[in-house]
Parts: structure tokens; C-alpha cells; sequence
């Protein structure tokens, strides 16, 4: 029986940006049926999709015991970098593409090794790192892209395999790998030991530095990707594109629950809060509400997401004393079964 109602309790936890996503729906159906025409929920999932993907690297390093402010600057940049050099053609795709992303991987190894070498604080950090990168791309191009979208980038946000858009297939398949990578690769489980506890991963024999590294290069590396699939849905590269998605990104993992501390959260949750949040900007805009209403319309259903996160009343319904890890949860024992392996290994 307290197995059965451990797992109830656990379960429940881990369920809550759903049930808000649920409600949610239940009220889309009440006061506005056209809200679930096919036409409308492919647009959602669309819309979903670039921010979806820069939320998920932003999930990673937030589990690391991280933050990034500076994702939408490298969103920027790799959509105004492919405009510029691709002169809107098909032939250098193939290469500039490979830039791109490697530049977003540059941007977070240099923002990770800031943090976990210099021991910069990762909120001024990345927030330096973005106003540089921000600068510079404005300073080669003259605050003005000069270049147009080749078809094989507008692929991305607008093309799709039948009725299902390509956005949202790259989505869910990055969706997919990060959650494969959390919960079934030795990089996902130290990513949980740091984030719970950097100093009892170190003594466990986890280079905390070094994944720390790579959760930034991670979280750089898929805000580029994001930056392409938003520049191809919008159809074209502009200075400003991307702007407030650094904090709409952390927003939706912690409305997905996932801890600002570090060492806790889901890629699930992640994208259940993307689906929330853009859920409800879809609904607010379909009732033609003024612009007024909608701000608080939104900021009220996120806010109450995040007080029930915060309130600490899941943790006094677990039943277990503040930081006591579930057997069942492996976001809460990622850190005690990774030092036991270093341990027996050392022994």
C-alpha cells in the first residue's frame, strides 16, 4: 500500500504543468471551439517549436545548476549569419549550416568555460557573452541583414511531411534525444549530480567543470537550431527576431518544473510548459482580448503554475523531509547513485 501511494504522490508531482495544460484545454473548449480546428492546433505546435527547441537546451543547463541569458542573441546570429552568406541560394547551405550551429556551440563553450573555469556567476556571465555577441553582429552588419532565406532553411519552419510540419518533427525529435540523453546516458545523470550538488559530485569523482562545459555548449548548440527553424518559419532574418526568448525559455521550465537551483526537472515538463504557454497566447489572441487583458491573463494562469511549484506543498505531501531522495525518482538520486558507482569503483 505505501508503494502504491509513493508512486500516487510521485506521479502527481511530476503531473502538475499537465493538468494545468488540461485545464486549460477544458476552457479553450467552453469559450472558444474554433480552438481545436486541425488548422489552428498545427499552428500551435508550430509556433511551439522554435521556442520549444531553445527551451530544452535552456532546460539543460538549468538542471546543471545553470542559467542563459544569452540564447536569443545566438538565435539572432544564426539567423542573420545564414541570410548573410547564403545570398538566399540552396549552394552554400551545406556549409554554412555547419557554421551556424558550430558558432552556437562556440558561444556556449565560451559562456561554460567563463562559469565553470573563472568562476563568473552564470547570470552575469551569459548576460555579458550575450551583449557582445549582440554587438558584434550589429557591428559587421551594420544593424542591417542584407541577405535572403534560401528555400532549404525556410524548409524548416514552413515545409513538412504531409500534414505535419517540419518544425515540429525536429521538435519532437530533439524533445526525444534530450530526454534519452537525461535519463539513460552517464552525461544526463551527472547533469542531475551537479545541478543537485557540484561539491558531492566532485568528491564522487565527477568533473563538474567539465559538464557544466557541456551543458552550455549543449544549450548553445539547439538555440541555434532554434534560430533556424524561427527565421524559416517567419520567411525572413531580422536584428530583433528572437527577442524575450531567453526569458521565455526559463520560464517554461520552470512552469515545466523544473528548478532553478539545479538537479531537478524534466524535459516532459518542458514542453508541456511550452504547450501551455503558447497554448494560451493562441487563446488569448483567438478571443480578441486587448492587449492589456491578455498580459494578465497570462501572467496570472503562469503565475499560479510556478506558486505550486514554489509552495512547498508537494513536498510536504511526498511526506519526506526536505532534500530525501525517492527511489522512484531519479531526478532527486541522480547525485546518491552517481557518487555510490564513483565510490565502489574507487573501492
Amino acid at each position: 500500500m505505501s508503494a502504491w501511494v509513493a508512486t500516487l504522490r510521485h506521479r502527481l508531482e511530476g503531473s502538475l504543468v499537465f493538468v494545468f495544460l488540461g485545464l486549460l484545454l477544458v476552457v479553450a473548449a467552453i469559450v472558444s471551439p474554433p480552438f481545436f480546428q486541425p488548422g489552428n492546433l498545427l499552428n500551435i505546435l508550430r509556433q511551439a517549436s522554435a521556442i520549444g527547441v531553445l527551451a530544452i537546451g535552456q532546460t539543460l543547463v538549468i538542471l546543471a545548476g545553470g542559467i542563459d541569458l544569452s540564447v536569443a542573441a545566438t538565435m539572432q546570429l544564426a539567423g542573420v549569419t545564414v541570410a548573410e552568406l547564403t545570398g538566399g541560394t540552396n549552394t552554400l547551405v551545406p556549409l554554412v549550416i555547419p557554421l551556424v550551429l558550430a558558432m552556437g556551440a562556440g558561444i556556449g563553450l565560451v559562456s561554460g568555460l567563463l562559469i565553470a573555469v573563472r568562476r563568473v556567476q552564470p547570470f552575469i556571465a551569459t548576460l555579458f557573452v550575450g551583449l557582445l555577441v549582440t554587438g558584434l553582429r550589429l557591428w559587421v552588419t551594420n544593424a542591417t541583414p542584407s541577405g535572403l532565406l534560401p528555400p532549404a532553411v525556410r524548409a524548416f519552419g514552413r515545409g513538412g511531411i504531409g500534414p505535419i510540419p517540419n518544425a515540429v518533427i525536429l521538435f519532437a525529435l530533439v524533445a526525444v534525444a534530450a530526454s534519452f540523453m537525461l535519463r539513460r546516458t552517464t552525461l544526463g545523470r551527472r547533469i542531475y549530480a551537479v545541478g543537485g550538488n557540484a561539491r558531492a559530485a566532485e568528491l564522487s569523482g565527477i568533473r563538474a567543470d567539465r559538464v557544466t562545459i557541456l551543458s552550455y555548449i549543449l544549450c548553445g548548440l539547439l538555440a541555434a537550431v532554434a534560430g533556424l527553424v524561427l527565421v524559416g518559419y517567419l520567411g525572413y532574418a531580422d536584428q530583433e527576431i528572437g527577442t524575450g526568448y531567453d526569458l521565455d525559455s526559463i520560464a517554461a521550465a520552470v512552469v515545466g518544473g523544473a528548478v532553478l537551483g539545479g538537479g531537478r526537472g524534466k524535459i516532459s515538463g518542458t514542453v508541456a510548459g511550452i504547450l501551455l504557454m503558447t497554448a494560451l497566447l493562441n487563446l488569448v489572441l483567438i478571443l480578441n482580448l486587448k492587449v492589456e487583458y491578455q498580459l494578465v491573463v497570462r501572467g496570472g494562469v503562469l503565475l499560479a503554475a510556478v506558486a505550486f511549484y514554489s509552495s512547498g506543498w508537494v513536498e510536504k505531501l511526498r511526506g519526506h523531509r526536505a532534500g530525501t531522495a525517492s527511489p522512484r525518482n531519479p531526478d532527486r538520486c541522480a547525485c546518491v547513485e552517481e557518487k555510490e558507482v564513483h565510490t565502489a569503483t574507487r573501492e
